[in-house]
């Protein structure tokens, strides 16, 4: 059995390659890959080979975490059902070619849970659901934990803002591009040079901007929190006698869990969660290489997605 796959050989060298699948085992399901979504946040760090070490590192690699599908064949202990349609974060499935994370593919094998069902009007935008869930682990559900502050209004940083303006609140967002102010649903979308408050409580940064802490830190009431929840290739470092007088608190949201996947989902099923207007470029998957570097490059994407359905 074989898939056409999204590879990334070295930094900045992409292919579309067919490539021979694990057999399907009794707890796997085979999904035929929808829509994939392309991440400007670690794929980005992929595709330019700055990405920090990270177990199971290396090229030649298949990207991708973010995957809607069907399921064709369900093993027989995998409790799946053949025509459900199911998110996918990815598959280790390619033999010597590794699976980082392994979703940009016309089929995958994976166990069956791994995924999670969807409802078929979810349909492409379903590919939107990992970086809801890590938008979800900013909080991890307490309404007390959501942000007053975001860092950066592209697809997580709205997302963010969204599940606090569910939970009551009504965050504050900066965006230093004009371009992607717009598009705020009850919240306010700010350039920072124009917002004086120096007294938020607490500020998530998803820009992945490793040099603004101490900006960040001096925007803190006492007691405040900066939550790191972007993925930085460089260190970080702040002045220590601003974040001393603040008594300030640093805090950095790690990768999602199953259980903000399934929170997402259903707040995504039953309308609490809007996932409309985050999807902004499409291309068909034999455009892989064109769609990667639009994703990267053209500053009105907020998300690129590959539709693999007509892929021979």
């Amino acid at each position: 059995m074989k898939a056409l796959a999204v590879v990334l050989q070295q930094p900045e060298q992409l292919s579309l390659r067919r490539l021979d699948l694990a057999d399907a085992g009794d707890e796997d399901v085979i999904v035929d890959i929808e829509w994939s979504g392309i991440s400007t946040g670690t794929e980005r760090l992929l595709w330019s080979g700055r990405m920090p070490d990270f177990p199971g590192m290396g090229y030649p690699l298949v990207p991708g975490y973010e995957s809607v599908g069907r399921i064709t064949h369900a093993g027989a202990r995998s409790g799946a059902t053949v025509g459900s349609r199911v998110f996918v974060p990815g598959a280790k499935c390619f033999g010597d070619v590794r699976g980082l994370f392994g979703g940009a593919a016309s089929r995958v094998v994976l166990p069956a849970a791994r995924t999670i069902g969807i409802a078929d009007d979810l349909g492409e935008r379903g590919v939107l659901l990992a970086l809801a869930a890590t938008a979800r682990h900013v909080s991890a559900g307490d309404a007390a934990r959501h942000p007053e502050l975001i860092i950066g209004h592209g697809v997580l940083g709205r997302l963010i803002a969204r599940l606090a303006v569910a939970a009551g609140h009504s965050p504050v967002v900066w965006e230093t591009q004009a371009g992607r102010r717009e598009g705020a649903l009850g919240y306010r979308v700010l350039d920072p040079a124009s917002d004086p408050r120096r007294d938020y409580r607490s500020i998530c940064d998803v820009s992945g901007d490793a040099a603004l802490l101490d900006t960040l830190i001096g925007r803190l009431a006492p007691g405040g929190e900066v939550v790191l929840a972007g993925f930085y290739d460089t260190a970080l470092s702040f002045v220590f006698a601003p974040a001393f007088m603040r008594e300030a608190r640093i805090r950095v949201a790690a990768q999602w869990q199953p259980a903000d996947l399934v929170a997402v989902r259903d707040m995504a099923q039953s309308g609490l969660l809007s996932l409309d207007g985050l999807i902004t470029h499409r291309y068909a998957a034999l455009a892989a290489d064109a769609a990667y570097r639009t994703a990267f490059g053209d500053p009105a994407c907020l998300k690129m997605t590959l539709d693999w359905r007509d892929c021979p």
